[in-house]
């Protein structure tokens, strides 16, 4: 029997998937720290360049810090606030909008029931963030059509079709354009059969990240709409009137 050998020195291990870049796994014995050395990209061949956090990045960040605080300035003497009178329980304002950042959930009251639109949907959001960190396609993210196969087709087109038909049955247009304009994004590439150009930076994506776009994309539609096209008793009104 051979005993088995024991690591004295931090120990890496490579790990090859179906990305270009190489990852490495670190077992370091307990009681002992790693040591930071300047890494090695075995893709380009050189040493990687490492720059201290502090001036470099503080110096930046505080530099940031200080444009846009003076670009606010500058737009508070161009523009008033867009503040009303005193708050009167009484007097309610029509519309009575809540925050920019709940406008969002507020349009969904419009096409959907409270139950579904306040509670059911941002829990099932809230369990989605919560879940999708540990989906196997955050570890791996593959290209969305790495294998163009027909199955994964017809799963795409029965899930984004599936959520336009249900938000369309609502009349929740604000849902349905964003999702059918993402999955015909989505397709382009399977269908053309192409990967070149701006249709190679679609196949290029993952699966995670067109459904980040569209949560976006989603999101700043329902805003926008709550914000500009809202007019007294949630009656559709076109902002330059």
């Amino acid at each position: 029997m051979t005993e088995k050998k024991k690591p004295t020195q931090t120990q890496l291990v490579e790990h090859s998937n179906d990305s270009d870049t190489p990852h490495r796994i670190a077992f370091i014995k307990k009681g002992e720290s790693a040591a930071v050395k300047q890494g090695w990209r075995a893709d380009r061949g050189e040493e990687e360049q490492t720059e201290m956090s502090a001036p470099a990045l503080l110096l930046r960040g505080i530099i940031a810090f200080e444009i846009i605080v003076i670009l606010v300035g500058l737009l508070s003497y161009a523009f008033n606030a867009p503040l009303e009178g005193i708050a009167d329980p009484q007097h309610t304002p029509n519309p009575a909008k809540a925050p920019w950042y709940f406008l969002g959930l507020q349009e969904l009251l419009h096409y959907f029931h409270p139950v579904i639109a306040g509670i059911l949907i941002p829990l099932l959001l809230v369990i989605a963030l919560v879940v999708i960190p540990y989906a196997e396609v955050n570890l791996t993210r593959q290209a969305l059509w790495h294998d163009p196969h027909p199955r994964t087709f017809y799963w795409l087109s029965g899930g984004a079709l599936g959520v336009a038909a249900i938000t369309g049955w609502f009349h929740a247009w604000p849902i349905v354009v964003p999702t059918l304009f993402i999955y015909v994004l989505m397709i382009l590439p399977y269908v053309s059969g192409k990967r070149e150009g701006w249709l190679g930076g679609l196949a290029r994506l993952a699966l995670s990240d067109w459904i980040m776009v569209w949560f976006v994309m989603t999101v700043t539609v329902l805003t926008t709409i709550g914000t500009f096209f809202r007019g007294p008793g949630w009656s559709w009104v076109w902002p330059w009137k």
